[in-house]
């Protein structure tokens, strides 16, 4: 490999490193203007293992905004990245796919959710698997899927 591959892959892991990150900011943060702006034309997302819908990532979108209103608070923190990037040939290719493990605690909304120590209401984790295509507007998602492994309540 040439240095200028080696930079253009380095690159690449960065600007799919942020697509992962926005994605755990924008559903943490409720902005879904922003979820959806993290996809491709076309691009699904399938929650179906944690209990959630598959389909296109307008329509998920609509399901989480309504979903998570029932968790105001929430925190993904997605760790152990594992990228891949497509070989074209000794080159940076056009597509690639992310591993990633997560943790998500959540508190519930109203006065009766939670403890005063502040624990969680609802810990999921498991693993994410991220397809993303380069585009004409940066590293965009194909797809999202969730692997749920386990989860804990605390109700």
């Amino acid at each position: 490999m040439t240095q200028r591959v080696d930079l253009a892959t380095v690159m690449d892991r960065l600007a799919i490193d942020d697509v992962v990150t926005g994605y755990a900011v924008a559903v943490d943060d409720g902005d879904w203007a922003a979820y959806r702006a993290l996809f491709a034309a076309g691009g699904r997302a399938d929650y179906s293992s944690a209990g959630g819908i598959e389909g296109p990532a307008e329509q998920v979108a609509v399901w989480l905004s309504e979903t998570m209103r029932l968790f105001p608070v929430r925190q993904h923190l997605i760790v152990n990245r594992l990228i891949r990037l497509e070989d074209a040939g000794g080159s940076p290719g056009d597509s690639a796919e992310v591993r990633a493990d997560f943790l998500n605690p959540m508190r519930l909304a109203g006065p009766e959710a939670g403890d005063a120590a502040g624990t969680p209401d609802f810990v999921a984790a498991g693993r994410y698997t991220f397809a993303l295509a380069r585009t004409r507007d940066g590293w965009r998602l194909t797809r999202v899927t969730v692997h749920e492994k386990w989860r804990h309540t605390a109700f």
